[in-house]
């Protein structure tokens, strides 16, 4: 039975999320530099405009990608960045087929250890150490991935009871409280640099990725369009 996964916010984007390995992979490397909401259910669009119920690694891979880097950037984009975003989707897809046969659970299936889970997960490209312990509490709370210390790997994404990334959200009341977070976070690392104080790690890495909030300029709902400036580099904000 699929896990019930609330992260896009859509019905069926969310149950493709649920049960399908690759599109989970592809929505946490979507998030970055856009609202939560809008990263993953990009999956599900990218299945949607290639015709098919999932997503598959080979298949992927192996397209064009200029045709695959327009089929990101009809409107509504997938991505604030579709062009960027679709060639680092296939160097993910080719990373998979290469490395895992194109079996994306294969990434999680048999690791032993939250820490070689970890290693496993930042060695995936787009995946950075953030974006990676963000993935593997998402994996240990919602799809029940549980490798002998895998909280502690997640490092704080990992805590009990605590909303500080997309690995906590349940629904919209989640959502708020993970956004509010990720503010108080942003306000806290904004304070110490006026303070000329260097802020607690991850207090900076305040932007989008895994919670929702869009950063400044993040190109709103129905007006998405295809920018011409590659995603920054945030390891998972």
């Amino acid at each position: 039975m699929s896990p019930e996964i609330h992260l896009a916010q859509q019905p069926e984007a969310d149950e493709l999320l649920g049960r399908s390995p690759l599109a989970a992979l592809v929505g946490m490397l979507l998030d970055q530099q856009v609202p939560m909401e809008w990263a993953f259910s990009g999956p599900y669009t990218i299945a949607t405009r290639m015709g098919r119920d999932d997503l598959d690694a080979h298949e992927i891979a192996a397209q064009d990608p200029e045709a695959f880097a327009a089929l990101l950037s009809t409107k509504p984009a997938v991505h604030r960045y579709p062009g960027s975003m679709a060639q680092r989707i296939q160097q993910l897809c080719r990373f998979l087929v290469d490395t895992y046969g194109g079996d994306a659970e294969a990434v999680w299936r048999d690791a032993a250890t939250g820490a070689e889970l970890l290693a496993r997960l930042e060695a995936l490209p787009g995946f950075g150490e953030q974006k990676a312990r963000i993935f593997l509490a998402l994996l240990g709370k919602r799809y029940g991935v549980r490798p002998k210390g895998w909280r502690e790997a997640a490092g704080p994404y990992g805590e009990a009871h605590c909303y500080r990334s997309a690995a906590d959200i349940t629904g919209p009341e989640s959502l708020a409280k993970v956004r509010a977070h990720k503010q108080e976070m942003k306000a806290a690392a904004k304070a110490a640099k006026a303070a000329g104080t260097a802020p607690a790690r991850g207090t900076a890495q305040a932007s989008e990725s895994a919670t929702g909030a869009p950063p400044a300029g993040t190109v709103p709902s129905g007006k998405r369009t295809r920018a011409a400036a590659k995603p920054r580099e945030t390891d998972g904000n």
